[in-house]
């Protein structure tokens, strides 16, 4: 299975500007640029590499866990993940910390943490991101 996307970039790093395309259409002619990764922290004029590695690392996850808590017969009624992706200047992505909240009905907090580590490390994007630290904090909520 492939997945393909597409970035056409425009000039120079500072002053360039580029798009980005995917195959699902999801992206279509989306900006991004030098101020929208390094400048605007605010992340609203928009996208930028680490947010969307962010994006597919919390979709992942969250994925991942479902299906393992499907198996141990406590299937999720929510799993609310997030991954901040820390980008330092010059040194490159360092890290990517998953938050979860989960909705487990007839779950133990140790089971889930179990279990959730055990998603994180299955999920294909963690494994793909194995050069940075990957955290996680985990709670029922």
């Amino acid at each position: 299975m492939d997945r393909t996307a597409n970035a056409v970039w425009k000039g120079n790093l500072k002053e360039g500007k580029g798009t980005l395309d995917t195959q699902s259409g999801t992206l279509k002619g989306t900006p991004y640029s030098f101020k929208m990764r390094f400048e605007d922290e605010s992340g609203k004029s928009g996208t930028n590499p680490e947010e969307l590695i962010a994006a597919a690392h919390a979709g992942c996850f969250a994925m991942q866990l479902s299906h393992v808590l499907a198996e141990n017969g406590t299937p999720a009624t929510e799993l609310d993940a997030k991954a901040v992706v820390t980008l330092i200047p010059g040194t490159g992505i360092t890290g990517s910390a998953l938050t979860l909240v989960g909705k487990v009905p007839g779950i133990d907090a140790a089971k889930f943490q179990e279990l959730a580590e055990q998603a994180k490390a299955g999920c294909p994007v963690s494994k793909a991101l194995g050069a940075i630290k990957v955290s996680l904090d985990a709670k029922l909520g």
